[in-house]
């Protein structure tokens, strides 16, 4: 254990805990001791410290306690001159700096202080609708004038979504991304690679004052719960919605229950597979809220110079790695940034199955809720200008090549920019496991696969199907024939078992 993390964590967590202390006694004084605390839409109370704690808190005067137990887990700085083994005191500490955060983050609620503000945002999706009660919906999230604002912790509805596919594999993992990047396109290159794996991400914290989630919005990259990423708040402490998160999981999933502490923190490193990625310097609060990701079992990657704890034990692999953003091997910075994005999922084991699907574009199910807006757009096929529609039909094998994708007609190269034109997509499938009754089931999944793409919009199905593509798709040489590419691999790889030529 380095008596240098050590030192960190505990005194952020020391400094935490005391600001938060200071802030209940205010809100004590303010607001009183009957007044409600709450997350929005859950069942779980401050998940946290329900899961952590048994403690069913609803009101600020029930924080008193919680915070006499962060306190008393607590240490002394390690001495300079004794070297001891302070891994337990380092893992307490960071269990107290988890309760203090979700303890601060509950009194910024009752203030109106979280969701986090933040002018003319947007969340993509249905983030806002699934958050906002109905009272507080006028203005909130949509990214007109102030009453935008930033994710805040993940509500029920969509815990159960997300759970569902972290229990079936469908999504591998999630990452917790804490700072800012070396750049805004080293920033959108890390969310776009954790994206092509289906890897959730969420965001969180700053560096001098500039956070990931900055450098995203400027490069107008869409977060929100479509999009599967996540931004829950410029500072260090909205980290704690994405470790309530993992504790609900256990909770929902796990047949946990409150106050089963061990048993949580068990099923998340055996069943949750996340990590913390730390972008940036790395101060006590950061070194602190890591401590209590590694009680977890999640490992923390840092992309500046830090002491590395490479012995496994509280998590699977290493705990603390140290991989300095200009020392990654690599052509440029994009390439470092998808090598940092591979040591991640390296250290947390994380397994990743990946449809190679031969398009210019990056391909993965976290771009299925993307929105291509008209001016964004390049050309769209159905809507109020023109027609699109999608026809799967059985054949016999000797009937179809494999692979073949035949473009019948005027490729968009010679449609006017956010111009529209006629489209039908007609898929010929074969197969001895095939039926005649499974071509409406297939040809339900075209929504989803070809949604897929980077920067591809697809709405409806059968006759009412709406397409666009977006000028940084065909840019990238995006082009009719690639429907096919996409339906060819997706089909062959959802349901091989059937399906033999497409």
């Amino acid at each position: 254990m380095s008596r240098y993390i050590a030192t960190r964590a505990i005194r952020g967590a020391n400094a935490l805990v005391s600001e938060a202390e200071s802030m209940l006694n205010r809100a004590l004084v303010e607001k009183g001791p009957d007044t409600p605390v709450a997350f929005p839409n859950t069942a779980y109370y401050l998940p946290l410290i329900f899961g952590m704690t048994g403690r069913q808190v609803e009101t600020i005067g029930q924080l008193e306690p919680v915070l006499q137990h962060a306190r008393g887990l607590l240490h002394p700085v390690p001495s300079i001159k004794n070297w001891t083994p302070y891994l337990g005191e380092t893992l307490d500490s960071g269990m107290a700096t988890l309760l203090a955060a979700e303890s601060i983050e509950a009194i910024r609620f009752a203030y109106g202080q979280q969701p986090e503000p933040a002018r003319n945002f947007h969340l993509a999706g249905g983030t806002t609708a699934a958050f906002t009660s109905p009272e507080n919906a006028e203005g909130s999230g949509n990214g007109k004038g102030n009453g935008a604002h930033l994710n805040g912790p993940i509500d029920d509805i969509q815990l159960r979504t997300w759970g569902i596919q972290l229990v079936d594999g469908r999504m591998p993992g999630f990452a917790a991304i804490v700072g800012a990047a070396k750049s805004n396109e080293v920033a959108v290159k890390i969310v776009r690679e954790l994206q092509r794996r289906n890897i959730l991400t969420f965001l969180s914290g700053n560096v001098n004052g500039r956070s990931i989630i900055d450098q995203l919005a400027e490069e107008g990259v869409e977060m929100g719960y479509d999009t599967f990423i996540v931004p829950f708040g410029t500072d260090t402490l909205s980290a704690i919605y994405a470790l309530g998160f993992a504790t609900r999981s256990a909770l929902t999933f796990g047949g946990k229950k409150g106050g089963m502490a061990r048993d949580i923190l068990l099923y998340n490193k055996e069943r949750v597979f996340a990590f913390v990625m730390a972008l940036g310097e790395v101060d006590d609060l950061k070194y602190a809220a890591a401590a209590g990701a590694i009680n977890f079992g999640f490992p923390v990657i840092a992309d500046t110079v830090i002491p590395e704890i490479l012995p496994t034990g509280v998590t699977t692999y290493e705990h603390v790695v140290s991989m300095p953003f200009n020392e990654i091997e690599g052509a440029d910075d994009l390439e470092r940034a998808e090598r940092l994005v591979q040591k991640c999922i390296e250290v947390r084991g994380i397994k990743v199955k990946l449809a190679n699907v031969p398009v210019p574009v990056a391909y993965g199910s976290a771009f299925e809720g993307e929105v291509v807006r008209k001016a964004d757009m390049r050309i769209e096929f159905g809507g109020k200008h023109s027609r699109c529609f999608e026809y799967l039909q059985m054949a016999e094998l000797d009937d179809v090549t494999d692979g073949k994708v035949e473009v019948v007609g005027t490729g968009i190269e010679k449609i006017a920019p956010q111009g529209h034109m006629d489209m039908g997509i007609v898929i010929k499938v074969a197969g001895r496991g095939m039926q005649k009754d499974f071509e409406p089931v297939l040809e339900r999944q075209v929504h989803h696969f070809i949604n897929g793409a980077s920067g591809i919009q697809h709405i409806g199905q059968r006759d009412i199907a709406w397409v666009r593509i977006s000028n940084a798709a065909a840019d990238k040489g995006f082009n009719l024939e690639h429907f096919g590419k996409i339906l060819h691999a997706r089909l062959h790889a959802d349901f091989g078992a059937i399906v033999d030529k497409v």
